[in-house]
């Protein structure tokens, strides 16, 4: 039988050494009523040796049993409780022992706390635009768009955030840090590549970084012909995808894997057209159609290039000048062609839904195709962009600025986003907010001409014409002369008194619409500025009717403002059905 010096109690089993209720060393012995609540033990210390050992410990019983009580102890005489030092050890070691347990298992289960979040799956990548070690212009267009098609292919996968082209084009040309990256784009990974062109070869390098804890995630290194171009950017992005430890279901791949076309040529012809198509110039548009056009003969099953000529041609007559009345029904049969070869590509429906407003002022047609745009990847920014402006033009600003907003959330550098962000604090007359985007936007890029025209829409609101003359001429100096900068320099100039200058300008407008390169709308506008209503509804009326593009925004334009009291106005937008 044991005993507990310190609880009491008895316990009956021998191969116990320390009591379960208060791990207290156990003694030999019954514990009766009789024994005192404390027991005095023996002053001399024992070796504080840890007893592993059996043999060793019944040595050390034997000895404690041997030992008589001494009652005249200094413990004894100042009443105080004395236990063995050994015991002390032995609670100390088991003290240890737990301390040391709980260590063991914080530390395990810390650590898989911070892999499950620091080395988990991975929600959000930017792909940086691959640099092109030929140096060569010719080639640009195969760095651009490998890395534009995995953009394009990652964005179709459902929980992953993908950092937009305008985001990521603008390290272009830079030897970027990817923890640098991924701290301003607020993305878990970035991934950078490197592509050299020897004739027929290309060497494609990638690499992919999990920036949260600045670790190489995958490298790997690719010989290919430029013919098996498109199986090596799937070969890509399918590693991409599983390096990322994303948990795909079957539904989710296909846009990763799928194949748009298997003719090589096409797809090169492709990329090049929307290579030309992004910058966005009136010569680079009218290549961008030509090459867009090629990729189709190449393969006129190839639903994405007819969808790249949608959206060509359904922006064409901003940067071309052209008629729209030429333009958007070419935008609207390219789209439908697209929609009919693919029916679950987004593009096509957005450059549809604003074919369909800016050509036929369908309402309700163009907001079924936006929505079904949306619906098929919402996370496709263009398309809340283009609803936007359709839902601004019926007055619904309010939605307006929630579409617009998703754009913005989608694709957070996009300058023409932003500007829009601006014109919808114009349209609510918060022109203090509108202002304060267009320096944010004059910070980021100067020389971005669009933003200028936004300028003098608010100071001419404001009533500070000055100023707004300074923002008028920026804006023709910037866009080459472009159609809607003349028109509000023109405008400015008639709201100055500077009737000749204001003349000038229609003089020059009507020349280029004399070979359909200006729009009634712009002079219409000038005559605005120069008080003469008359003239203004008269040039109106000419664009009614050959059923003006510009006429669908009629209700947002701030340089029709001075036309809105006439009854004219009311009878015209009635007719245009952007009124009710």
């Amino acid at each position: 039988m044991k005993r507990c010096p310190e609880c009491r109690r008895d316990y009956y089993d021998d191969s116990l050494s320390y009591c379960l209720d208060d791990g207290t060393a156990l003694l030999e012995g019954p514990s009766s009523v009789d024994d005192p609540a404390t027991v005095i033990l023996p002053l001399e210390a024992e070796p504080p040796t840890i007893l592993g050992d059996s043999t060793e410990r019944q040595s050390l019983s034997a000895h404690r049993a041997a030992q008589p009580h001494e009652t005249g102890t200094l413990a004894e005489q100042q009443g105080v409780e004395r236990r063995p030092a050994g015991l002390k050890n032995r609670v100390l070691q088991f003290v240890a022992l737990l301390c040391f347990g709980v260590l063991i298992a914080g530390g395990f289960f810390g650590y898989r706390y911070y892999a499950s979040t620091n080395a988990g799956e991975i929600r959000s990548i930017a792909v940086l635009p691959f640099q092109n070690r030929n140096s060569d212009a010719d080639t640009e267009y195969l760095s651009d768009g490998l890395a534009e098609s995995l953009i394009y292919r990652l964005s179709q996968i459902p929980d992953l955030k993908v950092s937009p082209r305008s985001s990521v084009f603008r390290y272009k040309g830079q030897d970027a840090d990817a923890e640098k990256v991924g701290s301003e784009l607020g993305v878990d990974a970035v991934m950078s590549g490197r592509l050299i062109q020897r004739g027929e070869n290309l060497t494609i390098s990638v690499d992919l970084v999990d920036v949260r804890n600045k670790r190489t995630l995958w490298g790997e290194q690719f010989e290919r012909k430029i013919s098996d171009l498109l199986t090596t950017q799937r070969e890509i992005a399918s590693a991409i995808t599983e390096k990322l430890q994303l948990k795909l279901s079957g539904g989710e791949t296909k846009g990763i894997t799928k194949q748009y076309t298997n003719d090589n040529e096409a797809y090169q012809l492709y990329l090049k057209g929307r290579y030309y198509w992004n910058r966005r110039t009136a010569e680079s548009l009218k290549k961008s159609i030509e090459l867009l056009t090629a990729a189709t003969e190449k393969d006129p099953n190839f639903a994405l290039a007819y969808a790249g000529l949608a959206d060509a041609y359904v922006v064409a007559s901003t940067y071309t000048g052209e008629r729209a009345i030429e333009t958007m029904p070419k935008a609207k049969l390219y789209a439908m062609k697209s929609i009919e070869l693919d029916p679950t590509l987004a593009e096509p429906h957005a450059a549809l839904g604003l074919a369909t407003w800016f050509n036929d002022w369908d309402k309700p047609g163009a907001e079924k195709e936006f929505q079904r745009a949306i619906e098929l990847n919402p996370n496709y920014p263009t398309a809340h962009h283009w609803y936007s402006r359709h839902l601004r033009s019926l007055g619904r600003s309010d939605e307006g600025f929630k579409e617009i907003q998703k754009a913005v959330e989608l694709d957070p550098m996009s300058l023409i986003f932003i500007n829009n962000i601006a014109e919808t604090y114009i349209d609510q007359g918060n022109l203090d907010a509108a202002y304060k985007e267009c320096q944010r936007i004059i910070e980021l890029d100067p020389n971005f001409w669009a933003v200028y025209q936004t300028l003098v829409w608010v100071r001419v609101k404001q009533g500070k014409y000055d100023d707004a003359l300074v923002a008028a001429q920026k804006g023709v100096e910037l866009s080459n002369r472009s159609n809607s900068s003349l028109t509000e320099l023109g405008y400015v100039y008639g709201k100055l008194g500077r009737t000749n200058d204001a003349q000038a300008i229609i003089k020059e407008l009507e020349e280029r619409y004399a070979t359909k390169t200006a729009d009634g709308t712009d002079i219409a506008e000038v005559y605005a500025g120069l008080g003469d209503k008359d003239r203004a509804f008269e040039w109106l009326e000419k664009a009614f009717g050959y059923h003006s593009f510009e006429l669908a925004t009629l209700r947002i334009s701030p340089l029709l403002d001075p036309l809105h009291s006439d009854p004219r106005w009311k009878d015209l937008a009635h007719r245009i059905g952007v009124m009710e």
